[in-house]
């Protein structure tokens, strides 16, 4: 028997002996894979595991995230962890968890949610190409059951494109999904004749046969100009009869864990020294020669998105690191004043939200700050990325734009209402709502040094400029921007505006309404809107967004919390809202100036609640 041989059987027998330690798991998945991944182990991964921080590493994403038995055994056989950890597997605090995290420092990125990591390789490819400029290889596992997302396809078709010939994915094609057979089952030539078609370099290969596993992955390795999938048959749980291309065998221990291992010829400890990647030049750097951030007179009427644009370019020719992307309405968004600035670091992304958050993620592994930008109604449909990037431990920005009933005539589809509460949902997110250009403006580095996602919501029509340029805004903060002591008035953006002319509208009438802007969502500034209660008669929220979830909640969430009690009035966006007029919106949906003021009456009539 060769060394890869025996590897593979070690690579086997651990991932069942892992799974049923923890009585769980997907030991068949991680099995049909294991010749294919010993081959790589053994002389084509170039990867120092003891130093994972090495840029010049190869990168190896596992895709299909449930086979982390043979994620973790593969870290095993080079020598990373002991079996005592291995075998800690899916136990409460162990970095082995059910499916791959960074919490390993050889793991890149959250994989588990399917179709997510080769999307996320091309973001890592990209950087290599483009950014990093070094000579790595990033290598993703698929199975055959994610071929059928979406995303996936979107990665084909980008990788292509932009000729990521330092790309290889492997799809295992063992045939069987959780509940039977994939969509394609064994048709290896159904992926090899889509992939080509994509524009990529495809070889099928019989994956258990050593020979050809080594010649294709020699191929990989050795072509140029296109990215390279190797299409490999397989069979899940190979090796054992009791569960060998059986269905209903998915997501599970085996039925006799030492009855498989005595059949796959006992256990094994053997090691393989993986390649380490040659040294060489650094990193590549981009050279800066600073700038100011735009600055914007009072009273000038400016879009929140437009101020973005501009900032974003300032911050790329003050920091090397910043990189941007869009969806191909970069014009809308502004971002192409970013891409006019630094074209050695602006990526088109195209109509492809799943593949430009994936895109994001992965540049982000390589230290590089990301702002992706588009429309905030379209990255709901990349929210699955934005989960998994916060499992990821991810530090990105995320810009969107043309949000709410205010954008007027495009109607429902453009428009935004649901973003505010997706985005405070993530873990460890932070939502920012500028009204302003210079609000806006002064925003963005503090995003750029955050940690965790941070997400901006600018608006479409311009707004006039309340702010002095030298104003300082910190995230979690808020500002005051009218004083009084009768009524409060709460708004982000697009309603901050109509609070203040509310405010005006009850000075005539000899109320003193407060104005906070609650530029900060999240984190938000517990203190001012406590105080606001405690000295006032009662809240208004205002907000161009559906009432669950969005600034309305997060006031009622804050006060809670701060154990104030108050009478709260939230306007929101309650019914569907169609084409018109910003104004015309805005005043169907209750939450213009007109609206405000009338609610702030209505609190400043009621019996006080003392």
């Amino acid at each position: 028997m060769t060394f890869r041989h025996e590897l593979a059987q070690q690579l086997r027998v651990d991932s069942i002996r892992t799974s049923d330690a923890a009585g769980s798991g997907h030991p068949t998945s991680s099995m049909s894979a294991a010749d294919l991944m010993a081959a790589m182990l053994d002389g084509h991964l170039r990867l120092d595991f003891d130093r994972p921080d090495n840029p010049r590493n190869d990168h190896l994403i596992f895709s299909k995230g449930h086979a982390s038995p043979l994620l973790y055994s593969c870290f095993k056989a080079a020598g990373a962890i002991d079996d005592a950890e291995l075998l800690t597997f899916r136990t409460f605090g162990s970095r082995m968890e059910g499916h791959p995290t960074p919490a390993l420092p050889w793991v890149d990125v959250a994989t588990g949610s399917l179709g997510q990591g080769l999307p996320i390789g091309v973001g890592i490819a990209l950087c290599g190409k483009h950014l990093d400029a070094l000579p790595y290889r990033v290598w993703v596992v698929c199975g055959d059951s994610e071929m059928a997302e979406g995303s996936i396809w979107e990665a084909f078709e980008h990788a292509a494109h932009a000729g990521l010939d330092n790309l290889v994915a492997i799809i295992d094609v063992n045939r069987l999904g959780q509940t039977g057979e994939t969509m394609h089952g064994w048709d290896v030539q159904y992926y090899v004749d889509r992939a080509r078609a994509t524009g990529w370099h495809a070889i099928d290969i019989d994956g258990h046969d050593p020979e050809r596993v080594e010649a294709a992955l020699a191929e990989a390795e050795a072509h140029t100009g296109q990215p390279t999938v190797i299409v490999a048959r397989t069979k899940k749980g190979k090796g054992v009869s009791s569960v060998e291309d059986l269905t209903g065998k998915h997501g599970k221990p085996l039925p006799d864990a030492a009855e498989a291992i005595e059949e796959l010829g006992g256990a094994r400890d053997l090691q393989v020294e993986v390649a380490k990647p040659d040294s060489g030049e650094p990193v590549r750097g981009f050279r800066v020669e600073g700038a100011e951030l735009p600055r914007y007179e009072l009273g000038e009427e400016v879009a929140t998105r437009k101020a973005y644009g501009q900032a974003l370019r300032a911050l790329g020719s003050k920091r090397g690191d910043v990189v941007a992307m869009d969806g191909e309405v970069s014009n809308s968004t502004h971002s192409e004043q970013f891409r006019e600035g630094h074209p050695e670091r602006y990526f088109e992304m195209y109509i492809a939200e799943q593949q430009m958050l994936a895109a994001a993620v992965g540049m982000q592994v390589q230290g590089w700050r990301p702002f992706a930008s588009t429309f905030a109604a379209f990255l709901t449909r990349a929210y699955d990325f934005i989960r998994m990037a916060a499992v990821s431990r991810a530090d990105l920005n995320l810009m969107g734009s043309h949000a709410g009933v205010a954008i007027g005539e495009d109607g429902p589809s453009q428009m935004a209402l649901e973003d505010l509460a997706a985005l405070r949902a993530v873990h460890g997110s932070t939502v920012l709502y500028p009204c302003d250009a210079n609000q806006t403006a002064k925003l963005l580095e503090p995003m750029a040094d955050r940690a965790g996602i941070s997400y901006l919501r600018t608006s479409r029509g311009g707004h006039p400029v309340i702010y002095g340029p030298d104003e300082q805004f910190e995230i979690g903060g808020s500002k005051v921007v009218r004083e009084g002591n009768d009524v409060t008035l709460v708004g982000a953006g697009v309603t901050l505006h109509e609070a203040v002319r509310a405010a005006d509208m009850l000075a005539e009438e000899g109320v003193q309404a407060r104005v906070i802007d609650l530029y900060s969502i999240k984190p938000v500034d517990t203190a001012t809107l406590r105080a606001a209660a405690e000295q006032t008669s009662g809240l208004v929220t205002a907000e161009d967004h559906w009432p669950e979830g969005g600034l309305g909640d997060t006031v009622l969430a804050a006060l809670a919390e701060s154990g104030t009690a108050a009478p709260v009035r939230k306007l929101a966006v309650s019914g569907m809202p169609g084409s018109g007029k910003p104004a015309e919106l805005l005043q169907q949906a209750g939450i213009d100036a007109d609206a405000i003021a009338e609610a702030a009456r209505q609190l400043v009539r009621q019996p006080s609640m003392a």
